[in-house]
């Protein structure tokens, strides 16, 4: 004879209980699946994507590309390379935890893991950062963020300094 108690339904309250557990765990595995899915907050709203071309940029230029268009590409350069980083617009938009590196050249911040309050026009105006005051740990981490950004994002050329009038 079983010694398992039954409920009115016949079931046993260990298999119920059990039954009960699994669909909870199952509901936080899709839950937090949703959450760290690459782009889950553009998953919701599909937008065509507008593949830019491969070409030289300067500062000024990926500057227009900053995040604040909604439906905009969004630009960031890393290590002289430019990338469209638009399907990651939750993190590089307006707003998001990561937009001060949009519309400009992130190298320095990326590669000592900095924040600062934005682009500015001195920014802008001066020459691309050389780099060459950097630790080695500093280079590491910007070579590991570039290597990032071409496996996740699309190339979309170099960042060059302006040219220059001929006087």
């Amino acid at each position: 004879m079983s010694s398992a108690v039954t409920t009115k339904g016949g079931n046993s309250p260990n298999i119920t209980r059990t039954v009960l557990v699994c669909l909870a765990l199952y509901g936080t595995y899709k839950a937090i699946r949703f959450l760290w899915s690459k782009d889950s907050a553009n998953s919701l709203k599909k937008r065509p994507a507008q593949r830019l071309p491969y070409k030289n940029w300067t500062k000024r230029e990926i500057s227009r590309f900053d995040g604040t268009d909604p439906e905009g590409p969004i630009l960031i350069a890393a290590g002289g390379k430019v990338f469209d980083v638009s399907a990651g617009r939750g993190f590089y938009g307006a707003g998001g935890p990561y937009g001060v590196f949009a519309g400009r050249d992130a190298s320095r911040l990326l590669a000592t893991q900095s924040f600062d309050e934005g682009i500015t026009e001195e920014e802008l105006d001066s020459p691309i950062d050389k780099l060459d005051d950097l630790s080695r740990d500093d280079e590491e981490s910007l070579v590991s963020y570039v290597g990032l950004f071409s496996v996740k994002y699309h190339c979309v050329g170099d960042l060059v300094e302006p040219e220059q009038p001929e006087q």
